[in-house]
């Protein structure tokens, strides 16, 4: 029996995509987790996808410009993409590669917040 990897919260992995539809991201790609290290039971994480950054995407509210570093261990400046958020089954990780900053991790999730529009509740 080969257990199977246990992805952490602010952890970089290389994930296969394989079988998308579309434009979705295919292929070995490295993508960060971003979900809650309390939802451990569950056999899929959230995560987002890590493209090569382009300058058409400076400005946009979806996308993270990433700069690598000795903790993230990234090859080159990448975008994390907060519109390619995806659930990917434990199963399709392949290998650590290593994490985002705290405040990187605190950017990506203002991007997910913007691209689905969430808003605190005004009391």
């Amino acid at each position: 029996m080969s257990s199977l990897p246990v992805p952490k919260r602010e952890e970089i992995w290389l994930i296969g995509f394989d079988q998308t539809v579309g434009s979705e991201i295919n292929k070995t790609r490295p993508a960060a987790v971003v979900s809650s290290d309390a939802m451990g039971v569950l056999p899929v994480k959230p995560v987002v996808l890590l493209t090569g950054w382009q300058d058409s995407f400076d400005g946009t509210a979806w996308h993270v410009r990433i700069e690598p570093d000795a903790l993230n261990h990234l090859d080159k400046v990448v975008s994390a993409d907060a519109v390619q958020l995806r659930c990917v089954a434990v199963e399709r990780f392949i290998k650590r590669k290593g994490r985002l900053s705290a405040s990187f991790l605190e950017e990506v999730v203002a991007a997910i917040a913007a691209v689905i529009e969430y808003q605190e509740a005004k009391p």
